[in-house]
């Protein structure tokens, strides 16, 4: 069996969260096909009970544990290099550097695949053996335009330091694109974006997030998480993670007062893990609820009224979004958190931006006045969001088909 090494800046085990779903069900896809080595680091503690069970899916396993959180900066500090990204030094080690070196000088990778342009240097400059071996980089997000929106939105002391990471990210995505014979973005609307900051990188093409429809089913039976029966708002993701951060800050200041006086009153839950003190914060606002960690999100898409992704900040495809249509809930996001989405707004979904906009297509919902949005969306998820399809262009370019 042919082998593949395939290397994640975190470990792709379970697919619960934004990062880890597509780096799943690509690392699954692949196991099909290949006898797949996975590295990876771990930087929540809580995931070191994972590695067992990646380890049994896999070849072999090699995952390192890493600080997270302010000793990560550190370390970050460290392994900084004079117009490198600290994203580098967030994500180096180098027990993973030397076991991947060895690796790829042994000559018994018919292929790699890297998820993320932080995992991009452990490959970078080494030469292939053979030389036939296909390397294949996912980027997934631009992120360096990411840390360009946080330079020109964020606090005036850390300003200075996300320019800068935008600038070296930028560098480092440019240079591993050429470095990789095929690059992978999550839309087409991230691929036009690279091309026109990096307009000499050549075979990127976008690889679509997809959606576990069969997971993800509105006709399983789900506890009702929300026993007041007052109409609910939803919005999911990891609470630790800035877009997601400033989503719900701006849902629960700018659209939620809008929305006050109504019969009955909804209420805005935030189901996610690791929440920001900003985001336990709001649970002082009346009518929002923090739930930090839960078991299974899905009860809480089940009942939903609406789920929102108001986000402010957004690359490629939401997770979020494609879960909340698949579970045949009517969702209201915003521009950005709609990009990459094969669905027609205002059919499947609405969008809109302004708090004024986003309010009043939430209380249409509230009102009833889009009964067949929720059925569209998952139609529109099972059409153009199975995962089986939109990996399928995987095996042209490593040959595995």
């Amino acid at each position: 069996m042919r082998r593949l090494l395939y290397l994640s800046h975190r470990i792709p085990f379970p697919p619960d969260k934004g990062e880890k779903i597509r780096a799943w069900h690509i690392l699954e896809h692949l196991a099909r096909r290949f006898a797949v080595d996975v590295g990876c680091l771990v930087d929540d503690p809580a995931d070191l009970r994972h590695v067992p069970a990646l380890a049994a899916r896999v070849a072999s396993l090699e995952a390192h544990q890493v600080a997270g959180g302010a000793r990560a900066y550190l370390r970050a500090l460290r392994h900084l290099k004079p117009g490198g990204t600290l994203t580098r030094g967030w994500f180096f080690h180098p027990a993973l550097d030397a076991w991947v070196r060895k690796g790829l000088a042994s000559g018994r990778y018919d292929a790699v695949f890297v998820y993320s342009s932080a995992m991009a240097p452990y490959v970078m400059g080494h030469p292939r053996h053979p030389a036939t071996q296909v390397r294949v980089l996912d980027l997934v997000d631009v992120d360096s335009a990411k840390f360009k929106a946080y330079a020109q939105t964020g606090t005036s002391l850390l300003r200075p330091v996300h320019a800068r990471e935008a600038r070296t990210l930028l560098a480092l995505e440019r240079a591993a694109a050429k470095a990789f014979d095929h690059t992978l973005l999550a839309s087409a609307a991230e691929v036009a974006h690279f091309h026109s900051l990096a307009p000499e990188a050549g075979h990127v093409q976008a690889l679509d997030n997809g959606v576990d429809a069969a997971r993800f089913d509105p006709a399983g039976a789900y506890p009702n998480p929300f026993p007041d029966g007052a109409p609910a708002i939803v919005f999911t993701g990891a609470m630790g993670y800035r877009p997601n951060i400033d989503a719900v800050t701006w849902f629960a200041e700018a659209v939620l007062p809008r929305l006050r006086g109504r019969s009955p009153a909804p209420s805005f839950h935030i189901v996610g893990a690791n929440p920001a003190s900003s985001v336990r914060a709001l649970a002082a606002h009346e009518g929002v609820f923090v739930t930090g960690t839960v078991p299974d999100i899905r009860p809480y898409l089940a009942h939903a009224a609406v789920a929102v992704a108001p986000l402010q900040i957004a690359r490629g495809i939401q997770n979020k979004v494609l879960e909340a249509m698949a579970m045949a809930r009517p969702v209201v996001a915003t521009t950005g958190a709609f990009e990459g989405v094969r669905a027609v707004p205002g059919r499947d979904l609405l969008v809109a931006d302004a708090p004024s906009d986003f309010a009043g297509a939430v209380a249409a919902v509230l009102d009833g006045a889009h009964p067949a949005l929720g059925a569209a969306g998952r139609a529109a998820m099972l059409a153009g969001h199975d995962w089986s399809a939109t990996l399928a262009p995987l095996d042209a370019m490593l040959g595995s088909g």
